[in-house]
């Protein structure tokens, strides 16, 4: 087994790059207001924030050139100015950088030799699922549009309490936030300084079934991000090039791991959940599973359903099922280090971290 090359923490008067790996909508005119608040605010934190030159160039550009999307991670890389990697926002085609990077030895060697923070989600779940191959422990945590660029006055509070791990927060546990929020349905300028819908939270972490405390490796991402990339469902590419490349875990690789999923904005119905589930099972073999870890949905939509559609496919009772944690496209979210040996508490309502998240 081998293990995971820890980056370091992020300390004040470091450099934060922004890349677009996935969807270049950071670049269009509509989100001017968010990058100038999101760099405002990582300012403020004491860090340094560079975009990498192919991460504001729009939609097109960005859909239309992924070797420059692969271009500006390596470069990102390469720089040793540079600290951390922070993803703009996810989208639906990341993995088509995959050609440019895995073939490139140096790319792959630098990877390991000047390891960094990178942090993102969604359709980022393939981009994580290509460090975990090349051996970088990674973060499913915030991205820069969803979270930094928050247009309320400050980010959300328990959003930001996760992020300040990534620079010194010496927090080693997840627990669930007291509040959540809707997602916005007005991203303009007209949104800034209006906070979110929010609403209590009455549930916290519910422990759907198995055992009050398990622990195990973290490993997983985006439902449908990782569905996509077994059933090659949106792309068929997809499913060639991350099978030529090895992206998604072996079975043998995913035994005594806690598997965590979240759904994403598209809200997938109960039937399409259950359909997702069932091809991640086949190639998770899920009975060897330490555990799995559910995030809430997005808007609470389908709660109740996919609980349900849970346990009904996971079929077997022994195997522990978290549900209604904070991380993945539900705001506020937490963060999620891959590969990072963590064991969940019933009695305390926690995951913890039972090893350091950073190489120092």
């Amino acid at each position: 087994v081998k293990t995971m090359i820890k980056p370091k923490k992020l300390k004040k008067g470091d450099t934060i790059a922004v890349v677009s790996l996935s969807r270049g909508v950071l670049g269009e005119d509509f989100c001017k207001h968010q990058v100038k608040i999101g760099t405002e605010r990582l300012k403020k934190m004491g860090l340094n924030v560079i975009f990498m030159p192919n991460s504001l160039k729009g939609i097109k550009y960005t859909e239309e050139h992924p070797e420059k999307r692969a271009q500006d991670l390596k470069e990102a890389f390469k720089n040793p100015d540079i600290n951390g990697i922070l993803c703009a926002i996810g989208g639906i085609d990341g993995f088509k950088i995959f050609p440019y990077l895995m073939e490139d030895e140096e790319f792959k060697k630098i990877v390991l030799e000047n390891p960094k923070l990178f942090t993102g989600f969604s359709d980022t779940s393939v981009h994580h699922m290509m460090f975990h191959r090349l051996g970088l422990q990674t973060f499913y945590g915030p991205s820069f549009l969803t979270d930094i660029a928050e247009t309320e006055n400050e980010m959300l509070p328990y959003t930001e309490k996760y992020w300040n791990i990534y620079t010194g927060s010496t927090l080693n546990e997840i627990t669930s936030s007291d509040i959540w929020y809707e997602e916005r349905t007005d991203f303009s300028e007209k949104s800034v300084g209006v906070p979110r819908i929010s609403h209590k939270e009455t549930k916290g972490f519910e422990l759907l079934q198995g055992n009050e405390n398990f622990s195990g490796k973290l490993l997983g991402g985006c439902l449908e991000s990782l569905y996509n990339i077994i059933s090659g469902h949106r792309f068929k590419e997809q499913k060639e090039i991350c099978e030529k490349y090895n992206i998604f875990p072996s079975s043998e690789e995913w035994r005594d791991k806690i598997l965590f999923i979240e759904t994403s904005e598209g809200k997938s119905s109960p039937e399409e959940y259950e359909k997702m589930l069932n091809v991640i099972k086949e190639k998770v073999v899920f009975d060897s599973l330490s555990g799995i870890i559910v995030g809430k949905p997005q808007n609470e939509s389908y709660y109740e359903e996919y609980k349900k559609i849970l346990c009904k496919v996971v079929n077997n009772p022994d195997i522990p099922i978290v549900y209604n944690v904070n991380f993945g496209h539900a705001y506020p979210r937490c963060i999620l280090p891959y590969g990072v040996n963590a064991e969940y508490r019933h009695s305390e309502r926690k995951i913890i971290f039972n090893e350091p998240l950073f190489s120092e």
